[in-house]
């Protein structure tokens, strides 16, 4: 059984039988048909991905390793709003008649600012304190950005990267570690595709500075369960989990601008049957 199949299973159990639910409430999300989509979620989940012993995709169902990391990619290295940048069409929805988002996601990460050493964006302000400043506890992005709300098709809801490095015993090299904040998670539809895509990306971080990859600290504020999704949770927990597949990372490349999605792959990847037309809150 794989570390991912273990912690969702064990989040998705915790959520139903412990969670509070948000039925009759005021509540923003709708299903298509005008429903308002009720929630049962549980406050402060925290999950822990050590990724220097596996990586963490899902084998209960199959998570589209190459399309999630296009879209951390769209954000980080192409510091994008537009879908039309995209190859998948996950973000339509949330785009206007030019396939803007607004001023979210990669807008606020290719945003420069004035620091003592120069201008940067937030990425390459990470990554130019990890080659020459890794001890550093000021290593962070934050795209939850209070004055450009109003013109954000979407609010951010994985906001904020803290990047951390450690020395371990024994190890030449250091080891870079991160926590990813998340205000709100759809658990079913982005769990494990968020976890993915910020595991890809700690991959490529550390592999151009020549660092380690060590554990990816998950903190999700509203860890929720749509109402129309419970029946298919408790379905997809109650599968067999299977053996954890292999991760590849393209060795060859050394700058982060030089990465593309097919750059990263997994071998022996047996999954079980995918869920289909699943319902979409919005």
């Amino acid at each position: 059984m794989s570390m991912a199949d273990t912690i969702f299973i064990n989040m998705c159990r915790d959520i139903l039988e412990n969670g509070t639910s948000t039925e009759g409430e005021k509540v923003r999300p709708h299903w298509q048909d005008g429903t308002p989509a009720y929630t049962v979620k549980k406050f402060g989940v925290v999950n822990r991905y050590d990724l220097s012993k596996e990586f963490p995709l899902l084998t209960l169902r199959r998570t589209a390793l190459k399309s999630a990391t296009d879209e951390m990619l769209w954000i980080w290295q192409q510091k994008s709003n537009n879908i039309n940048d995209l190859h998948s069409h996950i973000w339509d929805e949330w785009a206007d008649e030019d396939g803007s988002i607004g001023k979210a996601y990669g807008y606020q990460l290719g945003v420069k600012h004035q620091y003592k050493e120069g201008m940067f964006d937030q990425v390459d302000r990470v990554i130019y304190d990890l080659k020459h400043n890794p001890f550093s506890r000021r290593i962070m992005t934050n795209i939850y950005v209070h004055q450009d709300l109003h013109e954000m098709n979407l609010y951010p809801c994985a906001y904020s990267m803290t990047f951390n490095v450690t020395q371990k015993k024994g190890h030449e090299k250091l080891t870079l570690n991160a926590i990813l904040n998340q205000r709100s998670q759809d658990i079913l539809t982005a769990n494990n595709w968020n976890v993915v895509q910020y595991s890809v990306l700690m991959h490529m971080l550390a592999q151009v500075c020549d660092m380690e990859v060590g554990e990816l600290v998950h903190v999700i504020a509203d860890a929720h369960i749509y109402d129309r999704h419970i029946p298919i949770i408790q379905e997809l927990i109650s599968r067999e989990p299977l053996p954890v597949p292999t991760f590849w990372l393209n060795p060859d490349v050394k700058d982060f601008y030089e990465f593309t999605r097919n750059d990263v792959r997994v071998d022996n990847y047996e999954t079980g049957e995918q869920i289909k037309d699943i319902p979409i809150a919005i």
